[in-house]
C-alpha cells in the first residue's frame, strides 16, 4: 500500500506546550486572518508560544499569538498581537466549551502551519496542567530514552 504523506509547511511550533500540559484531544482548526497577515507567515514569522485560546461567547479565539507586521504593507498592515477568530464546527466548539468549563482544561495552541492546499490552520489541544513532579518525570523517560538508544547503538 502507498503511505499518504501530508506536505504541510510548518510555521510556529509550540513546545513549551508539550512540558507544561497533558495534551489529549488535537483538533486542526481554522484561522480568521488578513492578506499582511498571511504573507508574514508565507515569510515565516510567527510566534505561539505565548498564545492560548479563550472562550468568547460562542466563539474560540487565538490571543497573543504574534504575527509580525509584513515590511511591504504600508497603512493596510495588521496590528501583530491582535485577537484572531477560529473558525470550528459549533459541536467542535461546545465540545470544547464544556471541556474548559465542566473538567478545568485549557485549550491551547501548538502548531501553527500550512495545509496542503495553502491555507492557514492552527493545530489545538486540550490540556490538563503538569505539577512539577510530572515534569520531572518526563524529563527522566526522555533522559533514558535517549540513553537507551545511544547503548542500543553502541552495541548493535
Amino acid at each position: 500500500m502507498a503511505e499518504t504523506q501530508s506536505n504541510f509547511k510548518v510555521i510556529a511550533d509550540n513546545r513549551r506546550a508539550r512540558f507544561d500540559y497533558f495534551l489529549e484531544n488535537n483538533l486542526e482548526a481554522g484561522i480568521a486572518l488578513t492578506g499582511t497577515e498571511v504573507k508574514s507567515l508565507r515569510q515565516g514569522r510567527a510566534n505561539i508560544a505565548e498564545s492560548y485560546v479563550s472562550v468568547e461567547g460562542d466563539e474560540l479565539c487565538l490571543i497573543n499569538a504574534d504575527i509580525p507586521i509584513y515590511g511591504h504593507g504600508n497603512r493596510f498592515n495588521h496590528a501583530p498581537r491582535r485577537i484572531r477568530k477560529l473558525l470550528l464546527h459549533r459541536k467542535e466548539i461546545h465540545r470544547f466549551i464544556v471541556a474548559t468549563q465542566r473538567e478545568g482544561m485549557t485549550i491551547v495552541p501548538t502548531k501553527l502551519y500550512f495545509n496542503d492546499k495553502g491555507m492557514v490552520k492552527l493545530e489545538i489541544a486540550l490540556a490538563k496542567g503538569k505539577k512539577i513532579h510530572d515534569k520531572r518525570e518526563t524529563e527522566a523517560n526522555r533522559d533514558w530514552q535517549r540513553d537507551k538508544a545511544r547503548l542500543l547503538r553502541e552495541r548493535g
